[in-house]
């Protein structure tokens, strides 16, 4: 059984050689971590642990949530996370973290939706050799509307178009498995919080273009087990990859800076 993520098909269609270097040769990187990574990882946790509170009916302040999102922050922080914008510091990214809190908090207190699950891992078998594999950030339960919503957080700074939001797989996919799970009858919300723009995001898909998305993604894998040769993309996400210092394509950028201050050294 070959076992896929939406990551790695992600990552695999972004820059096929950090696929290799990931996922087939399974280098562990020597670069750390970007502080984004580690800004995002440290909110997931902060709401997943709210949602845990909630679903125990034992609702945090928001000031208990700034605490905790404090600890976390300085529990996993590592000397090695690196800061590519230079402008600005690890408290820059601190204080960012607490504002989509706050923001969230104000939102959507007192959190009376029906929460059913929080980090859900699904488990979808594509194909008798395929299985796709994953996890949710919340599930909710809609009962008037017969209705499952899919929850994701988001932290990046980039707003995606409405045309790259209707063409998101990630949480298209997860519906699929979560369809097998609840029931082919229930409706799917898919739900995006984009935390830095303070905006929830909502669509919906219908069966036919959930199918036509399960054949893409069965295409995909296909394409990818066949492939033999992983060259580079170059990117402005170069500057975040924490395989850069082994890419060859990011090496010879740095040779060739290092040439013209040769010459005119």
């Amino acid at each position: 059984m070959k076992i896929y993520s939406h990551s790695r098909l992600e990552t695999f269609e972004k820059c096929k050689l950090k696929f290799k270097f990931q996922y087939i040769d399974k280098i562990i990187p020597e670069i750390g971590q970007s502080i984004e990574a580690h800004l995002g990882s440290v909110v997931h946790s902060t709401l997943e642990w709210l949602y845990h509170e909630i679903k125990k009916k034992e609702p945090k302040t928001i000031e208990q949530i700034i605490s905790y999102y404090a600890e976390k922050w300085q529990e996993e922080f590592t000397d090695n996370i690196v800061i590519v914008k230079k402008e600005f510091t690890e408290k820059d990214y601190f204080n960012k973290g607490v504002g989509f809190l706050v923001n969230y908090y104000s939102k959507h207190s007192p959190f009376d939706e029906k929460t059913i699950a929080i980090e859900h891992k699904i488990e979808l078998d594509l194909t008798e050799e395929i299985r796709l594999i994953g996890f949710i950030d919340r599930l909710v339960e809609n009962i008037e509307n017969n209705e499952i919503e899919i929850h994701d957080y988001k932290t990046g700074n980039s707003m995606p178009t409405e045309k790259q939001i209707k063409n998101n797989r990630q949480l298209a996919l997860y519906s699929l498995a979560i369809k097998e799970t609840f029931g082919k009858d229930k409706n799917i919300c898919l739900v995006w919080h984009f935390l830095a723009h303070d905006m929830k995001i909502c669509i919906r898909k219908t069966d036919e273009e959930l199918e036509n998305l399960k054949q893409e993604i069965i295409t995909l894998i296909k394409q990818i087990e066949e492939t033999k040769d992983f060259p580079p993309n170059k990117s402005v996400l170069c500057n975040w990859c924490q395989y850069k210092n082994i890419c060859p394509e990011f090496t010879k950028k740095s040779n060739q800076g290092q040439e013209k201050l040769d010459i005119w050294g």
